[in-house]
């Protein structure tokens, strides 16, 4: 099993930092914002009401409501609370899933790019995973046509995200209607739609492919609170699935690490029950941000961008370097290109070999503008030469 590479490329980051060098981190996916006032108000008051016991395996009853309410006012979805599972993070409800879910030699499909831990989670869990390439000038998405061909008798689950990490791209409801056509043809195909940036989007309503009510037993909605309530350390994701499905993972995470933080429950009840419109300054923000950085890129010759309709990533095609020596460095890939950047210019981004795309590379704008702004300047600057 591979290191994740985000994490990866943020220790090296750190390790320069604490050597004295001056390094501007744009490899994690962490909103720099901080949790929204009335979800602390709710985690002291848990403290204050002496939360401290073992919670259920699935979730708090209160919590699994929340959940629920939520998939119904944002999302249109109607779930029971036999449906709903609670965990560590979204990234735990994924692996629950595979584990579940996928036997030896099962085929998983990746819409290329995809989130860095897809393939290893599938790996572990004894999976194949079956990368779909796409490219930057269709905006990373895959047609219906490009998912036809890669289905095979052995495949078992496709896993993506909309909007996307690493791409920033986000699925048009007439798009996700057309791969849907396709997937109601194989209803042992299960759908892993991976939806932790849903409220981070700049081109309206989010569309989930389990609304369809032909897909919706086919479908797993996996979501949390990490990205749009900056909740990343509270670790605390959740799915909406089937109930065979949903009972599975529970047996699955009983046996693993059992139910989720109980301070971290009780204020995420609150960041649910709040509306979206609670958090829509940071979704302003990162839109402010996304233009400042697409045209300091603009200005940086040999790199090629899209405009991501949503998170808080660009991920653009640096292969135009490929071949040329820099500062007496000969770039080769998009990891020798990453490395050059955080040992030249101290800026920090991710390889896109990470994310099943080789010739792109991620840099996170979930930071100030001035922090952009300066490893914009840092990158033009090595790049000149």
């Amino acid at each position: 099993m591979a290191i994740s590479a985000t994490l990866a490329m943020a220790a090296k980051a750190r390790e320069l930092k604490e050597e004295g060098k001056d390094i501007i981190g744009l490899s994690l996916g962490e909103p720099d914002f901080t949790i929204p006032e009335f979800v602390k108000e709710a985690g002291v008051q848990a403290i204050n009401d002496d939360y401290h016991s073992y919670t259920p395996v699935d979730g708090y009853g209160a919590l699994k409501q929340a959940i629920i309410t939520k998939f119904k006012r944002d999302n249109s979805l109607t779930y029971a609370p036999s449906q709903i599972v609670v965990s560590t993070g979204a990234k735990q409800s994924l692996a629950n899933l595979a584990m579940v879910l996928l036997n030896e030699g099962d085929e998983v499909l990746l819409p290329a790019p995809y989130w860095v831990s897809y393939s290893d989670i599938s790996k572990l869990a004894g999976g194949v995973p079956i990368e779909i390439k796409t490219s930057i000038e269709h905006d990373f998405k895959v047609t219906a046509q490009e998912l036809e061909a890669a289905i095979t008798p052995k495949t078992k689950m496709i896993i993506y995200s909309s909007p996307c990490n690493p791409s920033g791209s986000v699925y048009s409801k007439q798009e996700l209607r057309a791969l849907a056509d396709v997937l109601v043809k194989h209803p042992n195909i299960i759908v892993i739609s991976d939806e932790i940036y849903e409220h981070i989007n700049f081109v309206g309503k989010h569309a989930s492919i389990a609304e369809f009510e032909d897909m919706y037993d086919q479908t797993v909605v996996v979501n949390g609170v990490s990205k749009a309530y900056s909740m990343t350390g509270w670790r605390i994701g959740y799915i909406g699935a089937p109930e065979w499905i949903a009972r599975a993972c529970n047996k699955m995470q009983g046996q693993i690490t059992s139910g989720a933080n109980c301070i971290a429950q009780r204020a995420t009840i609150t960041a649910l029950e709040n509306p979206p419109s609670k958090i829509q300054f940071m979704v302003d923000a990162f839109k402010e941000r996304r233009t400042l950085i697409l045209n300091l890129l603009g200005d940086i010759p040999g790199i090629k961008t899209n405009k991501p309709e949503g998170a808080f990533y660009v991920f653009p095609d640096i292969s135009y370097y490929f071949g040329k020596t820099l500062k007496g460095n000969t770039i080769k890939s998009a990891s020798d290109f990453s490395l050059f950047l955080l040992e030249e210019a101290g800026v920090a981004t991710v390889t896109g070999e990470a994310f099943g795309d080789p010739n792109c590379i991620r840099i996170s704008y979930a930071a100030s503008e001035d922090t952009i702004k300066e490893a914009m300047k840092r990158i033009k600057k090595v790049l000149s030469n």
